[in-house]
């Protein structure tokens, strides 16, 4: 009876734990598809830049997204975790030269990004795209704290 009873919390557990996952990677690609709009209107892109564009820029931002999720999560649990006060001189050292060296990997990417996009898009539509990027993360972050603390 034990048994039947735990394969069924077992299951239980695991029917949450993927619906979850699911509801996390909806709203991921609906947020994504959001962004898509959002640029696409922004830097007003015709059909030839948009099908020149896209490929890149979403290339970009995976490498972009695996290297801070990558890395830049377990700088963030060392912090959290209380890990920094117990460091050594040497182990801060060290930990200070990783961070330097992701955010030298996250600006070299972001470069080779723009190298990319010099063949596609106009200067300005380069320019553009940082401040549509950063509008609308400011957006996104405004209805999340929105949403979180009615008024």
């Amino acid at each position: 009876m034990k048994t039947k009873n735990l394969l069924y919390l077992f299951f239980i557990l695991l029917t949450v734990n993927s619906f979850s996952q699911n509801r996390f990677k909806e709203k991921r690609e609906k947020i994504k598809a959001l962004k898509v709009a959002y640029i696409t209107d922004e830097l007003k892109l015709n059909s030839d830049e948009a099908a020149k564009f896209w490929p890149i820029y979403n290339a970009f931002d995976d490498k972009q997204r695996e290297l801070k999720q990558e890395k830049m999560r377990s700088y963030m649990d060392r912090f959290n975790g209380g890990e920094v006060e117990k460091m050594s001189e040497k182990e801060a050292l060290n930990f200070l030269n990783q961070m330097e060296n992701t955010e030298e990997e996250l600006f070299q990417l972001r470069k080779k990004f723009i190298i990319n996009l010099k063949g596609i898009l106009a200067p300005i539509k380069i320019i553009k795209l940082k401040k549509a990027e950063d509008d609308f993360n400011r957006k996104l972050l405004q209805q999340y704290r929105d949403k979180n603390n009615p008024k």
